[in-house]
């Protein structure tokens, strides 16, 4: 009996596979079960292969797992890719019509739902053309519906509610005219009935308590989260993964107050989300790493006019445009070095999408207290997967920082005038009497440049040491205002498993599943990755018995910030670097390698396994 359910669909681009596993995995939110997807696709609009995977169950898990259950084919070169990996006794939902040859890609156990796909349409346009006429079900006739009607055979073979299925469909369809919704409903339900004559359903043992959950992507949560900390200007160049973030803020910008602006380039995309927090209102921009090397000049702006700025960085594959459509956690160099010189930045990793929402809150709030750049770190699986997540708290709290309230017309305002904290109160365009100058050059405390011909001259050499000290004051009260990441499991674990942002989620069913086979095994995932706690991180470190380092890049980037902050040196690594998100199996493999051969490890995941230890 399965405590859980695994459902992948794959077909070519433009055969609708990921609104397809959307659907699914809305269903099975409905029905209350807890979900997560996985999708991966190509950066083509037609063609190629695409596949969207989604794991079900009533269970606490926390990422996309390791399994299939039921292939859902939407052409034959999905049978042959898949076909292996069903899990004996699994199933495959196909059309009979189009996918000829099954019996060689699949194991004999395997159960095969072929459905006569012509012979479901026909019957469905038949309604519609009684109902709406012959030219409409014309027009539908040449519609891609085998996806519909594949829903309906998988509603009945996991015993899932019909209904459930038609208030999705209404939900999807919600826009178009009543006819398509009917058509599409119509569908599923003549699959559904044909499904209940023809097959028998699944054996699971899945509880539904019928109370829908919360589904959603990171990039959603990350935008419902700049909508909740009054953000009201978002500024972005399309690039995936970040796209969505602007595709969610610009159909919900008139709802929310929210200015959305397009614009040529990534550029254009932070001068202006800098422009328009230094004229007072909260602002974000959002990028990948392509995008992100272009704004690293303006960061530095920021930090040197100390300007707050909350800017999104949805890692995807490197260097240059890598794989635009794959995952890794490639550009943490990057985010620390972006801007020349030093300045206070702040560089922020969610770890699953409930802290998307929350760390972009923080974000806003941290970005205007200290007068800095906040960068916050996501990638394309946690950007793009969608998973169900509790309830967000939109009771956030809003702190602007220090404003001042200095209006008086003979005032001489300091803009940057020297404090101890490093915090300067900041004035906003247009206040009575508190006129100030801002450049990237140094500058003296009321905004006036002393470099070109006023640098190396005594007092001003004098005046750039006071400014510099004073930026980096902040550093030691972010510190203190950040938090050490706490160890998920066993307090004494014979192993540590070592990482930041996205991959808790994969690190936490693989512990999971070494526990069950007697390990014992815990984690430290940062999620305040800049300023580091250097000292506090050296003590929680060094009480770990054995470090393996777990990330989504070839170099162990953030393994090499944790040995120069701290003098820790990690022998044990995980590396993987293909763009396909980390798996818990293969984080378990690793683990056990790694026991077996003994330290000083370094082992490359690949596709066909371990590729290289």
């Amino acid at each position: 009996m399965k405590e859980e359910i695994y459902i992948r669909v794959g077909g070519a681009a433009g055969q609708g596979g990921a609104s397809t596993g959307e659907t699914i995995a809305k269903n099975f939110a409905r029905h209350g079960l807890n979900v997560c997807t996985q999708t991966s696709y190509q950066s083509a609009i037609r063609g190629g292969h695409n596949w969207i995977e989604i794991r079900a169950s009533d269970k606490t898990f926390y990422s996309q797992g390791d399994g299939l259950d039921i292939l859902i084919a939407l052409n034959q070169y999905t049978v042959e890719i898949h076909g292996k990996k069903i899990t004996p006794s699994g199933g495959i939902i196909y059309d009979i019509n189009k996918i000829r040859d099954v019996d060689n890609f699949i194991d004999s156990s395997v159960t095969k739902f072929g459905l006569p796909m012509t012979e479901l349409l026909n019957k469905s346009l038949d309604m519609v053309s009684t109902k709406y006429g012959q030219e409409t079900a014309q027009k539908f006739g040449k519609l891609p519906v085998q996806n519909t009607i594949m829903i309906g055979t998988l509603v009945h073979l996991l015993s899932l509610k019909f209904e459930v299925l038609e208030s999705v469909i209404k939900t999807i369809f919600g826009k178009k005219k009543i006819e398509v919704i009917e058509f599409n409903i119509d569908l599923a339900k003549n699959a559904y009935n044909y499904s209940k004559t023809n097959f028998s359903p699944v054996k699971h043992s899945l509880k539904f308590s019928n109370v829908p959950k919360i589904l959603i992507t990171g990039n959603f949560a990350t935008a419902i989260g700049a909508v909740a900390s009054e953000c009201k200007f978002y500024s972005a160049y399309p690039m995936t993964p970040a796209s969505s973030i602007l595709h969610w803020l610009t159909s919900h910008s008139k709802s929310y107050g929210v200015a959305v602006k397009q614009c040529e380039d990534e550029l254009s995309v932070i001068n202006m989300a800098i422009g328009a927090s230094h004229g007072g209102v909260r602002s974000m921009c959002g990028t990948s790493g392509g995008g992100f090397s272009l704004m690293v000049e303006a960061i530095g702006m920021a930090g040197m006019s100390e300007i707050p700025v909350v800017v999104v960085n949805s890692q995807r594959t490197g260097p240059s445009t890598g794989l635009p459509t794959k995952t890794e956690q490639g550009d943490l160099n990057l985010m620390f070095g972006a801007g020349a010189g030093d300045f206070p930045k702040i560089i922020l990793a969610p770890r699953d999408i409930s802290e998307c929402y929350s760390t972009t809150c923080e974000a806003f709030n941290l970005a205007d207290k200290y007068q800095c750049p906040v960068i916050i770190a996501l990638d394309l699986y946690l950007s793009e997967h969608y998973q169900t997540t509790e309830a967000f708290d939109f009771n956030v709290k809003i702190d602007r920082g220090e404003l001042t309230k200095e209006n008086t017309t003979d005032l001489i305002y300091n803009r940057y005038k020297l404090t101890t904290s490093g915090i300067s109160p900041r004035a906003i365009p247009g206040q009575e009497g508190n006129m100030f100058t801002v450049a990237t050059d140094e500058h003296n405390e009321h905004g006036d440049n002393i470099s070109d011909v006023l640098a190396g001259i005594p007092e001003h050499i004098i005046m750039r040491e006071k400014q510099m000290k004073k930026r980096m004051n902040k550093m030691t009260l972010i510190k203190d205002d950040i938090q050490l990441p706490e160890i998920w499991g066993d307090d004494n674990a014979q192993i540590t498993l070592l990482g930041w942002g996205s991959t808790w989620s994969q690190i936490k069913d693989a512990i999971n599943l070494l526990q069950k086979n007697g390990k014992s095994v815990n984690s430290i995932q940062y999620n305040y990755i800049w300023p580091f706690k250097d000292r506090e991180s050296e003590e929680l470190l060094k009480s770990c018995k054995n470090i393996i380092l777990v990330e989504s890049n070839y170099t162990g980037q953030f393994g090499s910030l944790v040995t120069s902050n701290t003098g820790i040196t990690i022998k044990n690594k995980i590396l993987k670097y293909n763009g396909e998100p980390l798996y818990p199996l293969e984080i378990k493999t690793g683990v056990e390698k790694i026991i077996n051969d003994g330290d000083d490890k370094i082992i490359h995941i690949g596709v066909e396994g371990i590729i290289n230890g």
